[in-house]
């Protein structure tokens, strides 16, 4: 697939995404730039003439008139078309005449025939989102590769889990690495059920499809699919200009994705500090003027996203009030923000799988780190040990007493405990006290999560 220029719509510049490198030069800046707004909006406005002619609604040599015309978006200037877009309020009003132009006379009369200009910018912003969620399944597709290799490699790698910031139990990076792709596999199902429900749209002026009717169509209801199937979308049921199921179910997959992503990326931000240093992406970013620094910016890229996304997804969501047939702001509210929301998240896909195939695991620093509470990590294992032969209160009563004294004194737990009357003979302090032998069930959970397609 060739992904065109993206362009911003004035004259003599191009979106070079200066401060947006969270979806520089990736697919999603691609399938979603201007040109490729006017390529999806001139294939919309072909498959319409294609559609009629197919159903006998036009003549077949107008379809492939209309058709070659659309074939070259070069000769349609986004920065034209965005100026003169202010006087009718959207792109497609100026497209349409000078698509009408360029078509033989004979022929222009079938350019847009029927058609709302809703019609079109909501079926080439549902084509334009189906050829940028393709290859952000893609790297979902990758990341999740990576996470399913990270999860079995570390089934048993044990570390320090951490609740409220703070040591609690020991758990292994398997597990962690299995949670992460647990929640890459559901961000994937849910944009793949969007993906493959993306509908045309089709209805005229108000719904009723009635232009075509008046134009000489004998069913009009069979000419939403017709168009649907030219495009390769799914057919709706009913026209959807004020009906905004399709930008909802888009905003509500994309802001999960990129919370998902951000999961991962929150967990590794903190992982790789410097003081804990367990993980490290595989090529950190420098410095300006700090040589020694490998900062970790796929996933610092990654934690942008999550925390842009909801807000985009919220003025979406508001936009589902939407008044009478066709609303007034409503709809041209959506545009930006969605395609800010398909290109952040659609980026943010690609640092993820550069992120997780490159990441560095540290198991020996996760092991010495299980130690730096000196036992206290398995007071959890410890109580439960002791309870049935001290009683439960005096096991809880010891635990703390000795807690306290191994961090006062800078000694192991185990010791503490060896020299409390009854203890050292009663339990194997040994064992107790290995982190690495109270990770619970987290080897079967990681096979079970890894049994997940």
């Amino acid at each position: 697939m060739t992904h065109p220029a993206q362009d911003t719509g004035r004259p003599g510049e191009q979106d070079a995404a200066l401060l947006a490198p969270g979806w520089a030069a990736s697919p999603a800046g691609a399938a979603t730039s201007d040109t490729a707004y006017v390529r999806a909006l001139l294939d919309a406005e072909a498959a319409l003439t294609l559609a009629q002619a197919a159903l006998g609604q036009a003549p077949a040599a107008a379809a492939r008139a209309v058709t070659e015309a659309a074939a070259d978006p070069g000769r349609f200037d986004p920065a034209e078309l965005a100026a003169q877009a202010r006087a009718g309020g959207n792109p497609v009003i100026p497209l349409v005449g000078a698509l009408t132009r360029a078509v033989p006379k004979a022929h222009a009369p079938y350019v847009h025939r029927g058609a709302t200009s809703q019609d079109i910018m909501d079926t080439a912003t549902m084509l334009v989102a189906a050829r940028t969620l393709d290859p952000l399944l893609a790297d979902l597709a990758r990341t999740e590769e990576a996470l399913a290799r990270l999860a079995a490699a570390h089934r048993d790698t044990a570390m320090p889990g951490r609740t409220l910031t703070q040591h609690a139990v020991p758990t292994t990076f398997g597990l962690k690495a299995a949670g992460w792709r647990s929640l890459i596999l559901d961000a994937r199902d849910r944009v793949r059920a969007v993906r493959d429900t993306l509908p045309a749209q089709l209805g005229g002026a108000a719904g009723t499809l009635a232009a075509f009717t008046a134009y000489g169509a004998e069913d009009a209801t069979a000419l939403p699919a017709a168009y649907a199937s030219e495009l390769g979308l799914a057919a709706p049921l009913l026209p959807w200009h004020t009906l905004r199921t399709p930008i909802a179910d888009l905003a509500g997959c994309l802001a999960f994705t990129a919370g998902a992503l951000g999961k991962l990326a929150a967990d590794v931000l903190v992982l790789a500090r410097t003081e804990i240093a367990e993980l490290a992406e595989g090529s950190g970013g420098g410095s300006s003027t700090m040589p020694h620094k490998a900062n970790p910016v796929r996933a610092t890229l990654l934690a942008a996203a999550a925390r842009r996304a909801p807000g985009l997804a919220a003025t979406l969501y508001g936009s589902l009030a939407a008044e009478d047939e066709r609303p007034a702001g409503a709809w041209h509210a959506e545009w930006e923000p969605l395609r800010d929301l398909l290109r952040l998240t659609g980026g943010a896909a690609r640092d993820a799988a550069e992120l997780t195939e490159g990441l560095k695991v540290r198991a020996d620093t996760m092991r010495r780190h299980l130690g730096l509470t000196h036992g206290l990590i398995v007071s959890e294992r410890l109580s439960a040990a002791l309870a049935p032969v001290l009683g439960r209160a005096r096991a809880k009563e010891l635990l703390t007493d000795a807690a306290r004294r191994a961090w006062a004194e800078d000694r192991p737990l185990a010791a503490v405990l060896a020299e409390e009357p009854g203890v050292k003979d009663a339990v194997d302090l040994g064992d107790l006290t290995d982190p690495a032998h109270y990770t619970g069930s987290a080897g079967a959970l990681t096979d079970r999560a890894l049994e997940r397609r």
